[in-house]
């Protein structure tokens, strides 16, 4: 998100942070809003939407021309720099990959494209298949489904802590990549099962267990 937060900041000085958090806020709340209400619209036009709503309540002038160039911004956002080469090792130790997200699928292939990681990946599994976003069961239930592999046996990674624990009460085995070490687990009931702080650690601790 840092590039779409330099952006913002650049089109909308003083505002670019706020704008960007705003956005991320209610592109999160329309995917759980959306799924409550049964009315699936895919990620691209969630995210439109956010963005459009977040425009308005800070008064910022968005254009149509301001609202593709950011929309663009997350057809290439930037991978943390551990991401590629844990991918990497994981791959070497003979590890099946791959990315299972609320993002419409052409976001998905762009974002795997611009981040180097697309020909490390065995799959990359779309919410828009079963028009419903996460948490819903039926999202993780995906993975198995593609991978041909019982839920039980599915190593489930990600920063976003909901994300984990939704995965978890799905039936897979979690672990969560806790970017900021202030940050605590959400107290939902489905802790993730293991705990690290980069992508790199993931080999490592897979050796162990």
């Amino acid at each position: 998100m840092f590039s779409v937060t330099s952006l913002c900041e650049q089109m909308f000085p003083g505002k670019g942070t706020a704008l960007t958090t705003m956005w991320r806020t209610k592109q999160l709340q329309y995917t759980l809003l959306r799924s409550m209400m049964n009315r699936y619209k895919d990620f691209w036009q969630v995210t439109q939407d956010g963005l459009v709503y977040a425009a308005h309540a800070l008064a910022v002038d968005l254009d149509a021309g301001k609202r593709a160039r950011l929309m663009d911004a997350y057809m290439t956002l930037a991978a943390f720099p551990d991401v590629k080469p844990g991918l990497q090792q994981l791959k070497e130790m003979g590890v099946r990959l791959a990315v299972l997200s609320n993002g419409e699928p052409k976001m998905l292939q762009s974002a795997a494209r611009s981040a180097g990681i697309a020909d490390l990946l065995d799959a990359v599994i779309s919410v828009d298949e079963v028009k419903v976003f996460k948490p819903n069961p039926r999202v993780y239930e995906l993975a198995a489904t593609h991978l041909k592999t019982p839920q039980s046996s599915i190593g489930f990674v990600t920063s976003n802590n909901w994300d984990a624990q939704g995965a978890a009460s799905a039936g897979l085995t979690t672990f969560w990549i806790q970017r900021a070490a202030a940050e605590p687990a959400e107290e939902l009931g489905y802790p993730a099962a293991h705990v690290v702080h980069l992508v790199t650690d993931l080999p490592a601790l897979l050796r162990r267990t």
